[in-house]
């Protein structure tokens, strides 16, 4: 069996934002059909923010550009918390590292987890979190809960 990393939300922890959860039935649906180990992950707590904890967004570019320098995300105190989320991402890396995870299904619309749109300035565009970006640099296939994969990993 392989394993897959997963955003807690999605597996029904009460990881997001505002202490709630994503719970999504197709993604359950899709590991137990391909037969993957689920290691759930939660870029913000593993940063070491709190649950609940302020609403976050980009100020500035995407996760690819914060990666590069040049993104900034900030918290709805507009607190600067660019280096949490890159805190987070890295420690998800290193998860991904450890359990010799190559493919990850993330919450979309993430500041950390978004693969195809991430909110700058309140606006829903087209972009990756922070996280997503880390672990696409360093290889592994990202999907979104809006967007498995069709084939079997």
């Amino acid at each position: 069996m392989q394993p897959i990393l997963v955003s807690s939300c999605l597996l029904g922890l009460k990881t997001r934002y505002d202490g709630t959860d994503n719970y999504c039935q197709t993604v359950i649906d899709y590991i137990e059909k391909n037969q993957l180990i689920p290691i759930p992950v939660c870029p913000e707590q593993l940063a070491g923010l709190s649950t609940p904890r302020p609403k976050c967004w980009f100020s500035r570019g995407d996760g690819v550009a914060v990666l590069t320098g040049h993104g900034e995300l900030v918290d709805e105190e507009n607190c600067n918390v660019t280096e949490v989320f890159l805190s987070g991402a890295q420690e998800c890396l290193k998860i991904a590292e450890l359990t010799h995870c190559k493919l990850a299904i993330l919450q979309q619309r993430s500041p950390s987890c978004g693969t195809q749109k991430i909110y700058l300035n309140g606006e829903l565009i087209e972009g990756v979190g922070v996280t997503t970006a880390l672990l696409n640099k360093s290889g592994l296939k990202v999907f979104s809960n809006d967007n498995l994969p069709t084939k079997n990993p």
